[in-house]
């Protein structure tokens, strides 16, 4: 890599404050558990509060006690903290002067640097294009990919003088402010875009004044659970949990099960079904709905679903799809749903006393066609949105690239051009 007069490229141990441990990753095994947090005390910086570039504010804590004995892990403001598992490595950030007394976890580095470097300049070092192609190098691990610390402290940083660091990053952060601010803005266009069904269809007329009835009143048959089956290969297929899928069920995301077709029989799904998740990490998930379109290939559901079959004529099974999982129906299933094991289940029984707005068929279809042509809508918006997103983060590659070339300070905005290997 061809480098500015006067700066060198230099290994990130290079850079490390002068004092023991300076780069450290957090204690191991028996040491740190999650059953050591506590409700308050000292901070524990987790891979889920190492953003890219930002630090996300997830709270967890230790006793006082606890964070005494380990000490030789401790994370001041202003260090650098990287993450040394995930789908984006390395990815980094620095500790906020308001964290407190804290320490990192297992699979969190926490690099003290030395005052003689910029410690901004060294976070934004470890987005650059030229490292994150150096690391991919360096990925070790089977499933989830990790950066080993060994690695971690050779990471290739380029280096001017302390006085140009500072100089190349406050142009470069007044860049990339411009470009969050804009990001900022086409987050907020989508999530706007993406209420607007459900907000359209509470507020709709036909639904406003639709007389209500309990799910159970509108039922062909009785709901019905799915059946827990081992994998099996050659089995007959059943779904995945994963097949829920923005309101529609993906008949393709299937396993074979351990049973054949005879004893699939009563399981299979049918055009018209809405399947509907019986349990959840997540409390906004669990109870979801999506509606079964298509009917090849034949593939039965399982226990984690619950199945809903509507009276022909009394319901739509599109204008169900629709209500299911409008803010109206949340607000029944959430307060319903209970918690085992850190999982949040529903059943049938609550299922059943779900109120729902029940217009007549030909109004259902009015809706149904008016909220199609919505989301139509909101999908060209959402994929001019994607594409404007990779613009952007193309954009902040090249900005990166030319700062650790030297070039945001040769009086031009010509930064396309990414560096080479390193």
């Amino acid at each position: 890599m061809n480098l500015p007069e006067g700066w060198r490229l230099a290994r990130l141990e290079e850079l490390q404050a002068d004092e023991p441990r300076a780069i450290t990753d957090g204690p191991f095994g028996s040491n740190l558990t999650s059953a050591h947090y506590t409700e308050t005390g000292a901070r524990v910086v987790r891979l889920q509060n190492i953003g890219d570039g930002t630090f996300n504010d997830a709270p967890a804590y230790i006793s006082w006690d606890h964070f005494e004995s380990l000490r030789m892990h401790e994370v001041q403001p202003g260090d650098l903290l990287i993450a040394s598992l995930g789908d984006v490595l390395p990815r980094e950030c620095l500790a906020p002067a308001t964290l407190g007394p804290a320490i990192v976890k297992a699979d969190c580095i926490r690099v003290r640097l030395s005052p003689k470097v910029d410690s901004r300049w060294v976070m934004y070092a470890m987005q650059t294009p030229m490292v994150r192609r150096w690391a991919a190098r360096q990925l070790h691990g089977v499933g989830r990919l990790r950066l080993g610390l060994k690695a971690i402290r050779q990471i290739p940083v380029p280096l001017p003088p302390l006085v140009e660091q500072r100089r190349i990053v406050d142009i470069l952060e007044d860049h990339l402010s411009r470009l969050d601010a804009a990001e900022h803005l086409m987050e907020s266009a989508l999530r706007k875009a993406q209420s607007l069904p459900d907000v359209s269809l509470v507020q709709h007329p036909l639904v406003a004044r639709a007389p209500m009835a309990a799910l159970g009143e509108l039922l062909a048959v009785g709901l019905s659970n799915g059946r827990s089956v081992q994998t099996r290969e050659g089995g007959f297929p059943v779904l995945r949990l994963t097949a829920l899928k923005d309101g529609i069920i993906d008949l393709g995301e299937h396993k074979p099960g351990a049973w054949t077709e005879d004893e699939a029989k009563s399981f299979l799904v049918s055009p018209g079904d809405l399947l509907v998740s019986r349990g959840n990490g997540s409390r906004p998930l669990v109870g979801r709905g999506g509606l079964v379109v298509d009917s090849e290939p034949a593939v039965a559901y399982p226990d984690t679903l619950i199945r809903i079959r509507v009276r022909p004529d009394r319901m739509q099974p599109e204008f169900l799809a629709l209500i299911w999982n409008s803010p109206s129906v949340r607000a029944q299933i959430e307060p319903m749903a209970k918690t085992t094991a850190g999982i949040y289940k529903i059943n049938q029984r609550d299922l059943c006393k779900v109120r729902l707005p029940v217009p007549s068929l030909a109004e259902q279809a009015r809706v149904v066609a008016e909220l199609g042509e919505l989301r139509v809508s909101q999908a060209r918006l959402r994929a001019i949105v994607l594409k404007a997103r990779a613009q952007s983060a193309g954009l902040r590659r090249a900005i990166l690239s030319a700062a650790f070339m030297g070039r945001l300070t040769e009086g031009t905005n010509s930064v396309i051009e990414e560096p080479v290997n390193v």
